[in-house]
């Protein structure tokens, strides 16, 4: 089945990254079906190329002016940039860039197109595109990605989608000298999944230099798997932590990396539902922006108070705070107590698994999942 993505089509040039499998190439073949196409996983054209980058752009001279030539996985050979860069200036030619790395890009000295060239992410599928098929139990247990939500056996595809990342994203590219070091990181960094990240822990636990593991996980985000929530420093006369929080983008994602089938175990549902709320929070601010910043909150002195996510928009803050449960009691709100004195704290939130909205005290509003999730568009 085919889904409507949020993402709208775009009239200027423009970078679309994401990782593999969240359905870029099948975005734009539906979007700028007219375009030249040029796949750079094709291997023979991929070749072709990198001996003689003179063919491509040969081949874009054939486009007339104003057309659009999509370039899919761009990161595999950067130095095409320089052709588009001039056909671009030269032609007017418009061109959508795909990539599942930005890692490659980076050092080639992409900024050659800033100005020239937007930047826009695809996600896995959110609640709002699959409309009656979302299912959070599912979308907890074997993610949302595209390539595995489609699948007629999403578990399967689950554990190949892991293996094709450690063949075609890591070896083909030679991300990383030691390839046996990488895979035993993985499952580590896996149980880092909604935490406050120790690079000290998972070097210990995976056998690996401390410089090491950093540079894994600079390559976990460059390749678009997981990113780095930052701390918030409100000063509420307590010492705030510094490290950031580490989450993967997607739920199926972890469990198959540490090697997890079939239902969810209750001591994973708070981390992963945490995950979930983190990746939709952030997807849907991609799309169409609705916070400038976002943190998290927690005093050093106290691993209980922890505020999970702050919103920041202009001067006003949302504070939320994420509960697996199906129902809420008053030791479930002492982060957003502890942070009621934040200047221009907006609203303060609960998200949980249960079916009712309420409020437990004045200021503090209950929110079931349904709900956050037809809220949030519009949150502040």
């Amino acid at each position: 089945m085919q889904y409507e993505r949020i993402l709208k089509p775009i009239e200027h040039s423009f970078f679309l990254f994401g990782a593999r499998g969240t359905g870029k190439s099948t975005w734009l073949k539906k979007h700028y079906s007219d375009a030249l196409y040029i796949d750079l996983l094709d291997e023979s054209r991929y070749q072709r190329y990198l001996a003689d980058p003179s063919q491509f752009a040969s081949e874009v001279r054939t486009v007339a002016e104003g057309s659009w030539v999509i370039v899919d996985e761009v990161q595999r050979l950067p130095s095409l940039l320089n052709e588009v860069h001039r056909a671009i200036e030269e032609k007017k030619i418009r061109f959508a860039l795909s990539g599942s790395s930005a890692r490659k890009l980076k050092r080639a000295g992409t900024n050659l197109l800033a100005g020239r060239v937007i930047r826009r992410t695809i996600h896995p599928f959110l609640p709002y595109e699959l409309e009656d098929d979302f299912d959070l139990d599912q979308a907890l247990q074997v993610g949302t990605i595209p390539v595995v939500w489609q699948s007629p056996d999403r578990e399967s595809t689950l554990e190949s989608y892991t293996q094709m990342y450690l063949r075609e994203e890591i070896q083909a590219e030679a991300l990383v000298r030691n390839l046996p070091s990488f895979a035993r990181f993985l499952p580590v960094a896996a149980v880092m999944h909604a935490q406050i990240l120790s690079i000290s822990s998972i070097a210990r636990d995976s056998e690996s230099h401390r410089n090491t593991v950093a540079s894994y996980i600079d390559i976990l985000e460059d390749t678009l798997l997981a990113f780095r929530l930052p701390a918030f420093e409100a000063k509420l006369r307590v010492k705030e932590r510094k490290h950031p929080k580490f989450y993967f983008i997607d739920c199926g994602l972890v469990r198959a990396l540490k090697r997890q089938r079939g239902s969810l175990a209750i001591e994973e549902k708070g981390a992963l539902f945490e995950g979930w709320v983190a990746n939709l929070i952030r997807s849907y601010n991609e799309y169409q922006r609705i916070y400038d910043e976002w943190y998290y909150w927690s005093p050093i002195d106290s691993k209980e108070t922890e505020v999970d996510f702050l919103l920041r928009q202009g001067s006003e803050f949302i504070a939320i705070e994420v509960k697996s449960s199906n129902s809420i009691s008053r030791r479930d709100l002492k982060g957003l107590k502890a942070i009621e004195k934040l200047k221009n704290l907006k609203r303060r939130i609960v998200v949980y698994r249960g079916s009712t909205r309420q409020r437990i005290e004045p200021d503090i509003e209950i929110l079931p999942v349904k709900d956050f999730i037809k809220e949030l568009p519009k949150m502040f």
